[in-house]
């Protein structure tokens, strides 16, 4: 029973991510892209740093100058540009194929920099992966746009983010975390208003598809904790993947686009390798798990 409400609780999660890029694809339409990113980081660092403090955590914590905390915000930093930037200039169905594979960077990551034992297969599924990406992103053919490396850092960013999560004291609370990415990603959109400018008074509909954004991200920050809390995670991460499906969906009725061949070749090897890997990191925790301790050795 846990495992189905974790299952229902990604797949919320993933549907208020989608929701939220759709909010924000409309929006960079007319505005500024370091104004999108102030208006979300402000906002998002006040909802998450009053609920930090409401559970009594220290704002200014020392913790904040951290080296892990330090690579997790600058690659929140990172992520969140080059994503927002990305929504303004490429189709929301290719950046969303290429963030799929998000997952495999963080195994990738896992591996070199963190040291994590990563098998032959799930190095070999990695490379598949990659090879997935490279045939939606077509480079050197007729097909390709430059503007589409945009999704790429922005993969890379997001990643380095969950990967620098790890070596982060669990006394750091999820919430405080929250805030400083979202303060980050806020510095980052003011200084691409002073270096660019082009800030404008948003209108009625552009607040309230703002406001959209930032609702459906905490909507979503919420419910993906409640999913990796409540259920397994080898059960409940392939549910990530639903997110695609809805930004397919949203794609095609909301922007009129229509992914082609290559588009959904790549994205079915880059789901097919990232579920691979993620059944083999299950295998192995459940090996790790049922495996006997050496005999002539106390358990701990």
């Amino acid at each position: 029973m846990d495992n189905i409400k974790g299952m229902a609780w990604m797949t919320l999660a993933m549907l208020a991510f989608a929701l939220a890029d759709m909010f924000i694809k409309m929006t960079v339409d007319r505005l500024p892209v370091g104004e999108v990113i102030l208006f979300f980081g402000v906002g998002g660092a006040l909802v998450f740093g009053v609920a930090a403090r409401m559970q009594g955590a220290n704002l200014a914590s020392p913790a904040f100058l951290s080296k892990p905390v330090l690579a997790r915000n600058a690659s929140e930093i990172l992520g969140t540009v080059c994503f927002v930037i990305a929504l303004s200039k490429i189709e929301l169905a290719t950046l969303s194929s290429v963030i799929m594979s998000s997952p495999l960077l963080v195994t990738l990551g896992a591996a070199v920099i963190l040291g994590e034992h990563v098998g032959w297969r799930r190095w070999l599924a990695i490379g598949i992966g990659m090879v997935g990406v490279l045939v939606i992103l077509r480079p050197g053919l007729s097909g390709f746009e430059p503007a589409a490396l945009w999704a790429v850092g922005a993969a890379i960013g997001l990643s380095g983010r969950d990967l620098a999560t790890r070596p982060i004291p669990r006394e750091i609370s999820t919430l405080l975390l929250g805030c400083w990415g979202f303060l980050a990603a806020a510095s980052a959109g003011a200084v691409l208003l002073i270096l660019f400018g082009g800030a404008v008074m948003p209108d009625a509909t552009e607040t309230a598809q703002l406001f959209g954004a930032l609702a459906c991200a905490l909507v979503a920050y919420y419910a993906i904790t409640a999913a990796m809390r409540v259920g397994e995670i080898g059960v409940v991460s392939p549910f990530r993947y639903t997110r695609l499906v809805f930004a397919f969906i949203i794609a095609a009725v909301v922007f009129g686009e229509r992914p082609d061949a290559a588009t959904l070749i790549g994205a079915g090897i880059v789901i097919a390798t990232g579920l691979y890997t993620f059944w083999r990191e299950t295998a192995a925790r459940r090996a790790v798990a049922t495996s006997p301790l050496p005999t002539g050795r106390p358990g701990r």
